[in-house]
């Protein structure tokens, strides 16, 4: 069992949990990722891994209720054990030799870019973040955005904090005032990584996307994680999780996305059921 050593509500959507896992937190850097199950019968779901520290043993991870594994994930506390904790997995993200990043962050996307931008910002790249969310309710990691970045913009759909828009608003602006970036680094909703790479494609800029596509056993074996990019078959837990945005087959990988949205709905409304939940 992998002991969850501490629970954190980041948002009232968005949990942080820290987890034992010496093995794990010896090996991983950012851009990789875990896969767990809460318990002997539980699903392997995939989730990035948000931060380590190697000297504790702890790696922790960040989610927002989605489904039913998450809201069995959420239902736990500090002291309880989840069945599996496995990892590190995943091809870490490039960052070595970049000298100017913009890493754009959008929802809970942006507990993946975070441990991004810290690397890249420990290392000396001048690091330009963009985050966006919907609403003031669903910010997260603030602060540690503004620690971990040299520029930072903030945005939300309705404006009720930072700036009004999305994340392309503040890129866009931050292109055209000629800002010159070695890298584009998206990570969060489908759409918007797709809306960030057609921008940035116009520009000529190197553009990395982090895919998330259904996800089973981690290693290549299943194929559900199978992605198109560049005309070339991937899959998204041993080719990535980082691709080249330009060559992402986008439509493909919306489909993809919703293939299963009826039966993971139903699969919330049952575990919340037994959870007692009212959602």
């Amino acid at each position: 069992m992998f002991k969850i050593i501490k629970k954190e509500m980041l948002s009232p959507m968005v949990s942080r949990l820290t987890v034992s896992a010496p093995l794990v937190a010896r090996r991983c850097r950012a851009g990789q990722f875990i896969i767990l199950r809460t318990d002997a019968d539980g699903e392997r779901i995939p989730l990035t891994i948000g931060g380590y520290d190697r000297e504790a043993g702890t790696v922790s991870v960040m989610f927002q209720v989605a489904g039913a594994t998450t809201e069995k994930l959420m239902a736990m506390n500090e002291g309880d054990g989840l069945a599996d904790f496995v990892g590190p997995l995943g091809k870490p993200t490039e960052i070595e030799g970049l000298k100017r990043v913009c890493v754009v962050g959008g929802g809970v996307g942006c507990a993946i870019a975070y441990p991004i931008a810290k690397a890249l910002h420990e290392q000396g790249t001048h690091t330009t973040v963009v985050i966006g969310f919907r609403d003031t309710s669903r910010i997260i990691l603030e602060e540690e955005f503004k620690s971990a970045s040299d520029v930072l913009h903030l945005l939300t759909d309705d404006g009720s904090n930072g700036r009004k828009g999305f994340t392309t608003v503040a890129l866009q602006e931050c292109l055209e005032a000629g800002e010159k970036f070695d890298e584009v680094i998206a990570i969060g909703p489908l759409r918007m990584m797709q809306a960030v790479a057609n921008l940035t494609k116009t520009y000529g800029i190197k553009t990395t996307v982090s895919m998330n596509p259904i996800m089973i056993d981690g290693t290549g074996m299943c194929g559900g994680c199978r992605l198109t990019v560049g005309g070339e078959m991937k899959f998204a837990c041993v080719d990535g999780p980082d691709f080249d945005g330009h060559e992402v087959d986008w439509d493909e990988a919306l489909a993809r996305g919703a293939m299963y949205r009826d039966f993971e709905q139903a699969e919330h409304k049952e575990v919340c059921n037994l959870l007692g939940i009212s959602k």
